[in-house]
């Protein structure tokens, strides 16, 4: 089986867990004898294409004046229009998106004749536009590639994932990795962002979800069949190298990693951190990412007084990480509305004790993991200090939970994945 697949990240260059997933599940295809030709909008030359063929975007030639899907005649006309929208994005992109002038039109370009776009694959100032043009590549791309089916992941790619099976009149699965509900919360919709994921999923011929969790937001709030949405939950890679353990102080330290956004609660983390150094004031707490509630989050800081207890590393990648869990002795994920979390799976694997919020889709696969409610710093200060202060918690968690990440195989989610192309392609 051939698989045309779209996203907009793949490692070693990401912005989250979004390309981690996208790496994780085309190399667990690969395994199970599915052929995947994967398209980004700029690729930079170093991704691994040992098992999987990368297509970037920006060397694909189009002509928006023939293309079969984007046909207008003459010349196309592109405008651009400003908006908030902030998926995944660090800090200095996030204020180039919000100082620009908040007027409705932005700019206007004419084409006519042929030309290749160049992507950013960023998500900054020109997001909705390279979405628009994505999809004119997909268009492209399509009408030569040979493929079985069509998979488009998250939002940004929803379009190129239409235009591709209109062309070509293949299925399409659309994977949903996070909705807007778990980005802006219940009543901050950005309504240009929920309606492509709606117009994406409705599209479809499939939609996975990576939890339940998920899967019951696509089907309550975005009105998709239920028989049209299943649940495929995340995995990890396995780490083939031992994480080793190494920190330069005495003191226990209690690690955040993720992007610094409403979703990822880091407010309620800098609470806790509070809490427990009332108890314990022998303890390091470490803030590794980047994101828009930086600013909000170090002035807290500084107004509980725990600045020289708490230390920030910005957004960490590859064998940082590593490190960064090589030093930590607990974990914690206090995501508000999270579809999944891949990152407590790689510290589990790393050795690492892990605190999550019962607001996760992983929470949904692990057992081996401290739960609590997200909003209940109290019972998460609970649980730190228990791990900290009792080694045979410590130890248990340590090694139970990695035996039981060590299980959460990409190529088992990979397999459930071609049994889910096979009913779509054999309808």
């Amino acid at each position: 089986m051939k698989v045309l697949m779209f996203g907009w990240e793949f490692p070693p260059h990401i912005a989250g867990g979004l390309g981690t997933a996208c790496y994780g599940l085309t190399k667990g295809l690969a395994v199970n004898g599915v052929d995947v030709a994967f398209v980004m909008p700029k690729a930079s030359g170093d991704e691994d294409q040992s098992l999987i063929k990368i297509i970037n975007a920006s060397d694909v030639e189009v002509d928006p004046r023939f293309s079969p899907f984007f046909q207008q005649g003459g010349e196309t006309t592109y405008i651009q229009v400003n908006s908030r929208l902030i998926p995944y994005v660090g800090l200095d992109d996030y204020y180039n998106v919000i100082n620009q002038i908040d007027s409705g039109v932005f700019s206007t370009e004419t084409y006519g004749g042929k030309r290749k776009y160049e992507f950013s694959g960023r998500y900054g100032s020109n997001l909705m536009q390279e979405v628009e043009r994505y999809a004119q590549v997909a268009a492209e791309i399509a009408q030569h590639e040979d493929f079985d089916i069509i998979h488009a992941h998250d939002w940004l790619t929803y379009k190129a994932g239409i235009a591709a099976k209109k062309v070509s009149g293949k299925p399409l699965v659309v994977h949903i990795h996070a909705t807007e509900y778990d980005r802006s919360g219940e009543h901050n919709i950005n309504d240009i962002v929920y309606g492509l994921e709606r117009y994406g999923m409705s599209e479809a011929d499939m939609v996975c979800a990576v939890s339940d969790l998920t899967r019951r937001i696509v089907i309550e709030k975005y009105h998709i069949p239920a028989e049209k949405v299943v649940t495929l939950h995340n995995a990890v890679i396995p780490n083939d190298k031992i994480v080793e353990r190494e920190k330069n102080v005495k003191e226990k330290i209690v690690t955040f990693l993720g992007r610094v956004t409403f979703q990822k609660g880091p407010e309620y983390f800098v609470e806790t951190a509070k809490k427990v150094l009332e108890k314990d004031p022998n303890v390091r707490f470490v803030l590794a990412g980047d994101g828009d509630m930086m600013p909000r989050i170090i002035e807290r800081v500084a107004e509980l007084g725990i600045a020289d207890r708490f230390h920030f590393t910005g957004f960490l990648r590859g064998s940082d990480i590593d490190k960064m869990f090589g030093m930590s002795d607990v974990y914690v994920m206090p995501s508000i509305s999270e579809p999944f979390g891949i990152s407590p799976l790689e510290a589990m694997r790393a050795g690492v004790p892990v605190v999550i919020s019962k607001q996760s889709g992983v929470a949904e696969v692990l057992q081996y993991a401290i739960k609590v409610d997200f909003w209940d710093i109290d019972a998460t200060a609970d649980a730190i200090y228990g791990i900290l202060h009792y080694p045979a918690l410590s130890k248990l968690f340590v090694s139970k939970g990695k035996e039981e990440v060590d299980n959460l195989k990409w190529e088992n989610v990979a397999k459930k994945l071609k049994n889910i192309y096979a009913k779509v392609v054999n309808r």
